[in-house]
């Protein structure tokens, strides 16, 4: 409205030196490394079905931003996890040859009220392995290989991280654990999905996940 041809030319008041987020500086650390152990990025829509992320899941519908009044069934809420996308794309190149193996390093939103715009972006890790064969072991040692581009050891005394066995309901009973950051923050899960889950995104093989919370670590 003001014009752009009506402002003035002038020096900037203070001397300053650019540089990325430290958040976003990790991000890009972490995406070479992934690139490195032989995964492939993707990039989904930050919007998802209420049915992606809670029935299909396994999982209850909490702290989730709803549109009001979306346009499509599939653009109904802001995603609180970026495996639904994961499994989706898995799904678009199930046709690729085996074994896919697929990451997004991506924020979800997460309402909370304490915010004054009444939700918060967290940035996340997520990776997925789909193939005939695809074990705990896989994700496990994925994790290991993250913590230590993050010079993160392996300890459970507070400065470290470590895995507990727990069942989550996406994942296959036994087949899961939770993973624990510095001062005993729950950063995430990995394991192998539950084959409902799996049969839910219209996929076949078995498919080894692991999603976790990063900012704890900038």
């Amino acid at each position: 409205a003001f014009g752009f041809n009506n402002l003035q030319l002038r020096l900037p008041q203070e001397q300053t030196v650019g540089g990325p987020q430290p958040i976003n500086a990790l991000t890009d650390h972490l995406r070479i490394g992934m690139a490195a152990a032989s995964f492939t990025e993707a990039l989904n829509f930050a919007l998802c079905s209420k049915e992606d992320c809670s029935t299909r899941l396994h999982r209850p519908l909490e702290n989730a931003v709803i549109i009001a009044n979306p346009k499509t069934l599939e653009f109904q809420m802001a995603r609180t996890s970026l495996l639904p996308g994961l499994l989706r794309t898995l799904y678009a190149n199930s046709h690729m040859p085996l074994p896919l193996k697929l990451f997004e390093l991506q924020d979800v939103i997460i309402a909370d009220a304490s915010h004054e715009v009444g939700a918060r972006n967290e940035r996340r890790l997520a990776a997925v392995v789909y193939a005939k064969q695809a074990g705990f072991e896989l994700v496990h040692g994925l994790l290991d290989r993250i913590m230590r581009l993050m010079d993160v050891k392996n300890t459970k005394d507070g400065s470290g991280y470590y895995i507990e066995g727990e069942d989550e309901s996406a994942f296959l009973p036994g087949r899961s654990a939770v993973i624990i950051g510095p001062g005993g923050k729950r950063l995430g899960h990995l394991g192998c999905l539950h084959p409902e889950v799996i049969t839910a995104f219209s996929l076949a093989l078995p498919t080894a996940a692991i999603e976790l919370n990063i900012e704890p670590f900038v």
